[in-house]
C-alpha cells in the first residue's frame, strides 16, 4: 500500500521512517516570509510531517517575531535552518520618493541571491536521511535552489505568493499574449507602468530559467474565487504539464489562538460597535510622507467614523536595526480622535483584527497578505494600491469581487490624496446603500472561502491531493 493511500493518522509513521522531508525557501520579505511560514505550520501541525524552514537567522527570527495568529505549538514544531547571508546595506525608505516601490531593500534581496550553495549543502546534508525530500520555494528563490535537479530524490514545487488573476495578467504580459477578461474589464484594467523599478523587473526575470525545474505550482488562493482565473493561467503558460494545487487560504481560519488577547487594538475593539470601525494599514513595504499623513489624518477625523490607524514605515531589510522614524501627526490629532480612533505605532495582530466583529473595513494597499486575509474574514476594502501586484489586486477586489471601493485610481498615483477624498470615501465604504451591498458580498464571500479550507472543501481537498503527491 503506497502512503499516498493513508490516512492522516498513518502520516506519523512516516514520519519516524523520515518518509518524506519538506523544505521551505521562503524569499526574505515580510509578505513572503509570513505566507510560507503559514504554510509549514499547517503541513506540519495537519499532517505530521517534518518541515524545515531555511533562510537567514535575522529572516527566521522576523518570520517567528511576526507570525500572526499561528499557534506557537504549531510553530514550535518547525524546523529553523539559518543559513549565512553576506551582509548587506540597510538603508531607511525614502518616504519623499515619487514611486512607492521600497527600493531601499534591494541590498537584501541582491544578498538572497547569494544563497545557492549554501541551500545546495543543505539539502545535500538531509538527502540521504530521506525517501524523499520536497522543496517548496517562492518563485524569487528559483535561482537558489537549482541544484535540486542534481538530487535524485529531491523535487521542488514554486509556492505562488500572488493571486491567481495577478499571475495571469503578469504571464500574459511578459509572452505578448490578450487577457481573456472581457472588453468593459479591458478598459477598466490598471496599467503595468509604473509599478516597479527596471532593475526589480531585471531581478524578477532573472529567476525565470531556473522555473522549469521544478514539478508543480502551489498556489495560495481557492478555486471558490479565482477558479476561473486559475483555469486561464493554465491555459496562458507555455509549459502546461505542471501539476498544479489551490489550497488557499492557508492562513487559520477559525484564529482558536489569539497571539496576544492584552494587545491594545484588540481591547479596543472590545468596546466598539459590530462592524464600526475602519482598519487602516498598508502593509511592510509603504512609507507616507508627512504631507499624505496630514491628509490621511485630516480625512479620518472628518469622516467621523471609528478607525485604528496601524502608523508605520516601511520595513528596512533588516528590520532589527536601527530606529525607526518617529512619525508626526497634526497638532493635537490623537487627542481629538481619542473616542473614536487609535493610532498604533507597533506590529499589529491584522488577521485578528479583520476577525473581530467589531471591525467593518479595511483601508488597504492590497497586498496579497492584506488581500487574502480581508476576503477570508468577509471585511470590504478601501483599496489604496502602491506598487507591484497590488494595482491589480486592488482591481481583483473592486471590479471583479466588488468586495470594495478604490480610494485613489493608479493612473492618478503621483497625485497627493486629498483629506476630502479619503473622507468620502470613508463615509461611503461605512454608511452608505452602497457600501452596505459591498459589505454583504464581502461577508458572503469570507464564509465561502472559509468553508473551502474546510474538510471536503475545496481547498482542503487540494491540499490533502497536494500531501498524497507528495508522499507517494
Amino acid at each position: 500500500m503506497c502512503s499516498c493511500e493513508l490516512p492522516n493518522h498513518e502520516f506519523s509513521k512516516s514520519k519516524q521512517l523520515n518518509e518524506v522531508a519538506i523544505v521551505m525557501v521562503p524569499f526574505p520579505a515580510q509578505g513572503h516570509l509570513n505566507q510560507l511560514l503559514q504554510l509549514a505550520c499547517l503541513i506540519s501541525s495537519s499532517y505530521d510531517l517534518p518541515v524545515y524552514y531555511v533562510c537567514s537567522a535575522t529572516h527566521n527570527r522576523q518570520a517567528r517575531v511576526r507570525a500572526n495568529a499561528l499557534n506557537p505549538a504549531d510553530i514550535a514544531k518547525i524546523l529553523f535552518h539559518d543559513i549565512p547571508t553576506p551582509e548587506f546595506s540597510s538603508p531607511p525608505p525614502d518616504i519623499n520618493a515619487m514611486s512607492k516601490f521600497p527600493s531601499h531593500v534591494q541590498p537584501s534581496w541582491d544578498a538572497s541571491m547569494l544563497l545557492r550553495e549554501s541551500i545546495a549543502t543543505f539539502l545535500r546534508d538531509i538527502s540521504p536521511k530521506s525517501r524523499r525530500v520536497v522543496v517548496v520555494h517562492d518563485y524569487l528563490m528559483s535561482y537558489n535552489v537549482q541544484d535540486v535537479s542534481s538530487l535524485p530524490n529531491v523535487e521542488s514545487y514554486i509556492f505562488n505568493c500572488i493571486s491567481a488573476f495577478t499571475l495571469y495578467c503578469f504571464i500574459c504580459l511578459f509572452y505578448g499574449m490578450s487577457l481573456q477578461l472581457g472588453e468593459e474589464l479591458l478598459k477598466k484594467l490598471p496599467s503595468p507602468e509604473g509599478i516597479m523599478p527596471d532593475e526589480v523587473r531585471d531581478f524578477t526575470t532573472s529567476q525565470n530559467p531556473y522555473i522549469d525545474i521544478r514539478s508543480g505550482d502551489i498556489h495560495n488562493t481557492s478555486k471558490v474565487i479565482e477558479g476561473k482565473f486559475l483555469d486561464l493561467l493554465a491555459q496562458a503558460e507555455i509549459n502546461q504539464n505542471k501539476k498544479k494545487w489551490a489550497i488557499g487560504p492557508i492562513l487559520p481560519t477559525k484564529l482558536n489562538h489569539i497571539s496576544n488577547r492584552n494587545n491594545i487594538c484588540l481591547e479596543w475593539l472590545n468596546k466598539q460597535p459590530p462592524s464600526s470601525v475602519l482598519y487602516i494599514s498598508f502593509g511592510t513595504t509603504t512609507s507616507f510622507s508627512d504631507r499624505e499623513i496630514k491628509e490621511l489624518a485630516m480625512g479620518l477625523e472628518q469622516s467621523k467614523h471609528k478607525f485604528i490607524w496601524v502608523l508605520r514605515d516601511a520595513d528596512k531589510g533588516d528590520i532589527f536595526t536601527g530606529k525607526a522614524r518617529k512619525v508626526k501627526l497634526p497638532e493635537g490629532f490623537e487627542e481629538r480622535v481619542k473616542e473614536v480612533g487609535l493610532v498604533v505605532r507597533e506590529w499589529a495582530p491584522q488577521p485578528e483584527i479583520l476577525a473581530h466583529p467589531s471591525t467593518g473595513g479595511f483601508m488597504s494597499h492590497c497586498g496579497c497578505n492584506s488581500c487574502i486575509e480581508s476576503i477570508t474574514m468577509g471585511v470590504p476594502i478601501a483599496a489604496w494600491p502602491m506598487h507591484s501586484d497590488q494595482p491589480n489586486n486592488s482591481f481583483l477586489v473592486t471590479e471583479i469581487f466588488k468586495t470594495g471601493l478604490i480610494v485613489r485610481e493608479w493612473e492618478k498615483r503621483e497625485e497627493l490624496v486629498s483629506a476630502f477624498t479619503i473622507e468620502n470615501v470613508v463615509r461611503k465604504l461605512m454608511a452608505s446603500e452602497e457600501g452596505n451591498a459591498i459589505k454583504k458580498r464581502a461577508e458572503e464571500l469570507g464564509e465561502a472561502v472559509r468553508r473551502s479550507t474546510e474538510k471536503g472543501g475545496a481547498s482542503r481537498i487540494e491540499l490533502d491531493s497536494f500531501i498524497a503527491h507528495i508522499t507517494r
